[in-house]
C-alpha cells in the first residue's frame, strides 16, 4: 500500500479548517480568519512550543493530607489526545492556557526510507492555537482530559472541576482565543467550603456530556453537564461491609473506572480500595445517553435466563433487571420497534424505589474461594498499597490491572459477565421537577459480607464438580477473579521511594498497555487470556514487559514524564508521545508486538538552543542481533547417512536452505543496507565534523583566555597575602592583647552605667540642697550666739547647757562628714565617666 504525504497533508488542512470555527460560530464553518493562516508543518519534537528552558511544567498541588507539596506527590498528565481530529492538547500551567496542535503523519526523507529503521515521522501546524479560560481558576491543573466528541476539556485539579467549551468562544485577543469556561461543583469541591478533595474525574464513555467524580468522602457522583453544574445527577454513597475490617479510615475507595463492551458491563462501575480489593456497581446509566439497540437487546434476552431459577434472590433480582430495562429503555416493550428502524435508543431515568444499588464485592479469586473470610489483599501476593486502576476489555475477556505502590502490576482477568444486584430495604432519595420527572437520584450503596460468603462457597463448590466446558455458574452468584499474571517491574530503590504508576491502554493493540513511573515508561503484553486464546497448555509466559523510555533519576524533576498520550497514526502504529517537566517533546513509535530497545532520557540535561536532530542508529536492530539460529536436532541418524544417497541428499539439501534463508540472505540484507547508507554516513561524518570545529574553535578560545585567567589568579594570591599581613598587623595592637573583665567588675560596671543613668542627677541635686542648709544654718548660729552673749552679759543666768552645745557639734562634724564622702563618690564617678569617654 503506497503512502503519500500530499493526501495526508491535504486531510489534515481540511480536517483542521472543518472544526476551527470563529468566534462565537459552529466547529463546523471555518471563519475566514482561519482560512488565511498559512500554516508551516514542522516535527512534533522540535515545534516551538517545546524546549523553552525557561518554562517548567512542575507546579505545586495539594496532596492527600491537604498540605501543600510539590507535583510530585500526585501524577501529573497535561497532555490530551483528539482522535477524530488528529488534535493534540497541551496545557500550560505557566500562563494559564491550552495549546492545540494539529498533527498530520507522513513518510520519512528518502535517505532513512531506504533504511529498515525508517519510522512514520510526526508533523504539528505552526502556528499553534492558544485557548485561554475567560474565568480564574484557582486550583491547580494536574490533569486534562477530552470527552467523546472532542468538544469539551476537563481541567482536573484535587480541589476543583474546570470544563472549557472549545467551541464556545467569547472573544480574540493577542493571539489567544477566550472560551468558556465553567466550573463543576464548586460548592462541594473547594477548600473554602467543606474541603471534598477529587481523587479521580472521568468522562463517562457513553456519554458527552456526563462526568464521574471519585471524592474523598466515598461519594461517587455522575454530573450532567448539560443540566446542573452544582448539583450531581446520581449520587453513590459508597459504604461496603468491613467485617474483621474496623478502621474506616484506612478502607476507602481510591480509583473507579466505567465497564466495557460485555452486556451489563456496559451499565457497571469498578470500584478500587485501598487494601486492594474490588468492587462493582451495576447498572448504572446516565440519564439522556444513547446505547447501540442490538446490544440492548442482547443484555434484555440475557437478564430472563435467571427468571426460572429457584433460587429467589436470583429471580427477584432477574425480575428487577428486566423492570429497569423497560423503564430506562422504553422502547423495548413498543411494537412498532422494528417498522421505524430504530439503532440508538436514549436512557430514560429510572431506579427501582423499593431497592438500592447493591455493591457487589470484594472480589475474590477462584482458587482461593474457601477463604472468603480472609481479606482480598491477603490472597494476591502484592506488597504496599494500590496506587492505580486500570480496566480494559480484550476480546471476550475483561482484565483489571492493578499497580502496587512496591512496582508490582497485578493482572486478573474475570471469569463470568457483571449482572445487576440490587439490595431491598433501603430506598434511593429522589430529586423531581414540578412534572414529577425524576432530575436527580442518591442511594446508599452497601453490601451483605454474610451472604457474599455463602454466595462464593456455593460458587466453588460447582466450579469443583464441573465437567467439561459445558457446566456453568449460576447467573446471580458472584464474581471471581482468575489470576493472569503478576508482573515486577523491577523499579530501582530511589524510584519506589516516590512511586507514582500510571497505566494507560494502547488504542490499537488492546492485549497491550503501558506503565508510566518515576524511571520511564514500559510497554506490558498479555499473550494468553483464558476466553479469548483458547490454548489448552499455556507453556509460554502470560505476559512481558518491555521498557520503551528509561530516565536518569532526578531530584529536582522526580516524576518521570508530567504529559503523555498514545497516539494512533494513519499506518497502523502506535506513537508515544510525552513531555517532560522540562517541556522537552518525546515521540517513540511502537511496532508490532517486537520488543525494542529502550530509549534514554536524561532529565538533568539542560534544552539546547540547536535544532540539530539526535543521531538514530546506523544499523537497525534486527541486523544488530545476528541472523537467527539453526536448530539441528540432537539425533545420530544422520551420522549413518551418505552424501551420495537419497536420504542423504535431501537431508543436505534441506540444511542448505536453511543455511541459505538465514545467513546468505542476512549477509544480503546487509551488504544492501550498507551499499544504501553512502549518503547517510556522509551526513553523520559532516555533522560530526561540523561539531568537531566548533569544539576546536571553542578550545583555542579557552587557550585564549588561559593568559587572562592566569594573570587574575596571581593578582588573586598579592591581594591574599596583603589581607593576611594587615591581619597580623592588627593582631600586634593593644587592644587586641586586652584582657576580659573579671565577674566583679563587670557587675562594677554594670552598677556605674546604672548611677551614671539614673542617680548621678540626683547627687548633684541632694549635695547642693546639703550646702545650703549648712550655710544657712551657720549663719543662724553665728547670730544666735552672738545675741546669747549680749544677753548673757545683762543676765548671767540665761546660758545655753554644754549638753546641747555638744550636740550641736556632733551634728555638724558627722554633717562635714557626710559632704566629704559624697564628694568623694562625685569626684570618682566623674573619673570614670572621664576614662569611658576616652
Amino acid at each position: 500500500m503506497s503512502r503519500e504525504s500530499a493526501d495526508s497533508s491535504s486531510k489534515i488542512d481540511s480536517r483542521m479548517n472543518s472544526r476551527t470555527g470563529g468566534d462565537g460560530e459552529s466547529p463546523r464553518r471555518s471563519s475566514p480568519a482561519s482560512s488565511k493562516k498559512t500554516l508551516e508543518w514542522v516535527a512534533l519534537e522540535k515545534h516551538p512550543i517545546f524546549g523553552n528552558s525557561n518554562s517548567s511544567r512542575s507546579t505545586a498541588i495539594i496532596d492527600a493530607s491537604g498540605t501543600t507539596s510539590s507535583s510530585s506527590s500526585v501524577l501529573q498528565n497535561l497532555l490530551a489526545w483528539d482522535a477524530g481530529s488528529s488534535r493534540l492538547y497541551l496545557w500550560d500551567a505557566g500562563s494559564q492556557c491550552v495549546h492545540r496542535l494539529a498533527i498530520r503523519f507522513r513518510d520519512p526523507d528518502p535517505v532513512s526510507r531506504s533504511t529498515s529503521f525508517s519510522a512514520v515521522v510526526v508533523e504539528a501546524a505552526f502556528p499553534s492555537e492558544i485557548f485561554s479560560t475567560d474565568i480564574d481558576i484557582q486550583a491547580t491543573v494536574h490533569d486534562i482530559s477530552l470527552n467523546t466528541d472532542g468538544s469539551t476539556l476537563l481541567l482536573t485539579g484535587s480541589e476543583g472541576l474546570s470544563v472549557m467549551h472549545l467551541y464556545e468562544r467569547t472573544y480574540s485577543f493577542d493571539g489567544k482565543i477566550s472560551c468558556r469556561t465553567v466550573l463543576v461543583g464548586s460548592r462541594l469541591f473547594s477548600s473554602n467550603n467543606n474541603g471534598l478533595r477529587i481523587l479521580q474525574a472521568t468522562w463517562h464513555p457513553y456519554s458527552s456530556n456526563h462526568l464521574g467524580v471519585l471524592s474523598s468522602d466515598s461519594v461517587l457522583r455522575l454530573f450532567d453537564l448539560s443540566s446542573d453544574l452544582e448539583r450531581a445527577e446520581q449520587e453513590f454513597y459508597l459504604q461496603p461491609e468491613l467485617g474483621r475490617i474496623q478502621n474506616t479510615v484506612s478502607f476507602c475507595p481510591i480509583a473507579f473506572s466505567f465497564g466495557g463492551q460485555h452486556l451489563w458491563e456496559r451499565f457497571s462501575v469498578f470500584i478500587l480500595y485501598s487494601n486492594g480489593s474490588l468492587y462493582i456497581l451495576c447498572p448504572i446509566v446516565p440519564f439522556g445517553s444513547f446505547f447501540s439497540l442490538m446490544h440492548v437487546k442482547e443484555i434484555y434476552k440475557d437478564a430472563h435466563v435467571g427468571l426460572d431459577s429457584s433460587n429467589p434472590t436470583v429471580a427477584r433480582n432477574s425480575g428487577l433487571a428486566i423492570t429497569w430495562l423497560e423503564a430506562t429503555f422504553p422502547e423495548l416493550v413498543e411494537r412498532k420497534m422494528e417498522e421505524e428502524s430504530v439503532f440508538l435508543l436514549r436512557a430514560h431515568p429510572y431506579t427501582p424505589i423499593e431497592a438500592s444499588l447493591a455493591l457487589q464485592g470484594p472480589l475474590v479469586y477462584a482458587s482461593y474461594g474457601e477463604k472468603t473470610d480472609e481479606p482480598y489483599v491477603s490472597v494476591t501476593g502484592c506488597e504496599g498499597k494500590p496506587v492505580n486502576f486500570l480496566y480494559c476489555s480484550i476480546g471476550k475477556d475483561s482484565v483489571v490491572v492493578i499497580a502496587w505502590s512496591s512496582g508490582l502490576l497485578q493482572i486478573d482477568a474475570l471469569i463470568d459477565e457483571a449482572q445487576p444486584l440490587w439490595k431491598a430495604g433501603s430506598s434511593p432519595h429522589f430529586r423531581v421537577d414540578t412534572s414529577g420527572n425524576i432530575e436527580g437520584v442518591a442511594v446508599i450503596c452497601q453490601s451483605d459480607l454474610e451472604e457474599s460468603a455463602i454466595s462464593h462457597k456455593r460458587v466453588e463448590h460447582e466450579l469443583a464438580n464441573m465437567q467439561g466446558a459445558s457446566a456453568a455458574v449460576s447467573y446471580r452468584d458472584p464474581l471471581l477473579l482468575l489470576k493472569l499474571a503478576i508482573v515486577d517491574l523491577s523499579l530501582p530503590k530511589n524510584a519506589l521511594n516516590r512511586c507514582l504508576l500510571s497505566l494507560f491502554p494502547d488504542p490499537l493493540v488492546s492485549e497491550r498497555f503501558y506503565c508510566l513511573h518515576s524511571g520511564g515508561v514500559d510497554m506490558i503484553i498479555i499473550h494468553c487470556l483464558p476466553f479469548s486464546n483458547m490454548i489448552p497448555e499455556m507453556e509460554a509466559a502470560t505476559s512481558s514487559v518491555c521498557p520503551i523510555l528509561t530516565t536518569s533519576h532526578s531530584e529536582s524533576s522526580p516524576q518521570a514524564l508530567c504529559g503523555f498520550a498514545v497516539v494512533a497514526d494513519s499506518y497502523g502504529h502506535s506513537q508515544f508521545v510525552g513531555v517532560t517537566p522540562t517541556n522537552e517533546c518525546i515521540v517513540l513509535e511502537m511496532k508490532g508486538w517486537n520488543e525494542m530497545l529502550p530509549s534514554h532520557f536524561d532529565l538533568d540535561m539542560k534544552p539546547s538552543g540547536s535544532t540539530e536532530t539526535i543521531i538514530s542508529d546506523l544499523l537497525s536492530k534486527e541486523l544488530l542481533s545476528g541472523p537467527k539460529a539453526i536448530i539441528i536436532p540432537p539425533s545420530t541418524s544422520l551420522r549413518s547417512l551418505t552424501p551420495d544417497s537419497i536420504e542423504g541428499r535431501s537431508t543436505l539439501h534441506h540444511y542448505i536452505k536453511l543455511f541459505h534463508e538465514n545467513y546468505v540472505e542476512y549477509a544480503h540484507k546487509v551488504y544492501i543496507e550498507l551499499e544504501q547508507h553512502g549518503e547517510y554516513v556522509k551526513t553523520i561524518t559532516d555533522t560530526q565534523l561540523k561539531r568537531l570545529k566548533e569544539v576546536e574553535q571553542r578550545l583555542s578560545k579557552l587557550e585564549k583566555n588561559e593568559k587572562g585567567v592566569e594573570e587574575r589568579i596571581s593578582r588573586a594570591f598579592k591581594v591574599y597575602e596583603l589581607l593576611e599581613q594587615r591581619l597580623k598587623n592588627f593582631e600586634v595592637l593593644p587592644a587586641a592583647n586586652k584582657k576580659p573583665l573579671s565577674k566583679a567588675e563587670r557587675e562594677f560596671n554594670a552598677d556605674l552605667d546604672r548611677i551614671t543613668d539614673l542617680e548621678l542627677d540626683e547627687f548633684h541635686s541632694a549635695i547642693d540642697a546639703l550646702n545650703t542648709r549648712l550655710k544657712r544654718y551657720l549663719q543662724t548660729s553665728a547670730a544666735s550666739l552672738s545675741k546669747v552673749a549680749m544677753l548673757g552679759s545683762g543676765r548671767r543666768k540665761n546660758y545655753v547647757p554644754n549638753d546641747q552645745v555638744s550636740q550641736l557639734k556632733s551634728a555638724l562634724s558627722l554633717l562635714s562628714n557626710i559632704n566629704s564622702e559624697n564628694v568623694k563618690k562625685v569626684k570618682l564617678i566623674e573619673d570614670r565617666l572621664e576614662s569611658q569617654q576616652e
